[in-house]
């Protein structure tokens, strides 16, 4: 004899409901933002990335079988957790230069958008 645990649940009938009288309607969802102007400045990389352009070189010299960018990109994160930070030092200085000019060209971005001299028709 079984018992209940040892039996398959019985499936459970489904039923198509209408909306509740008086219920909200659903709203549509709103959309999601655009790209923004594609003449603004990007963002530059953080200092992990720049690291990893110089890592992924040697790597790739050092290790000429590999051809995964996943086993790559997994090497170049366990020594960038492992390495100490002085050595982190020369990828923040140059993410720090790279940001300093982002918040330039973003102020004379916004400066132009401002002045009208970038207008949203000319695209």
């Amino acid at each position: 004899m079984k018992t209940r645990s040892q039996t398959a649940p019985k499936p459970l009938k489904t039923v198509a409901l209408g909306p509740r009288p008086g219920s909200p309607k659903r709203r549509p969802r709103p959309k999601p933002a655009g790209k923004g102007d594609l003449r603004a400045p990007k963002k530059p990389p953080t200092a992990f990335f720049y690291f990893m352009e110089d890592f992924r070189k040697t790597y790739k010299q050092e290790n000429p079988s590999v051809k995964s960018m996943q086993e790559i990109g997994k090497a170049c994160g366990e020594k960038w957790n492992t390495m100490a930070f002085e050595e982190k030092v020369k990828y923040y200085d140059i993410a720090t230069e790279k940001r300093a000019e982002f918040e330039k060209a973003m102020v004379e971005y916004n400066k132009k958008k401002e002045s009208g001299e970038m207008s949203e028709e000319s695209d």
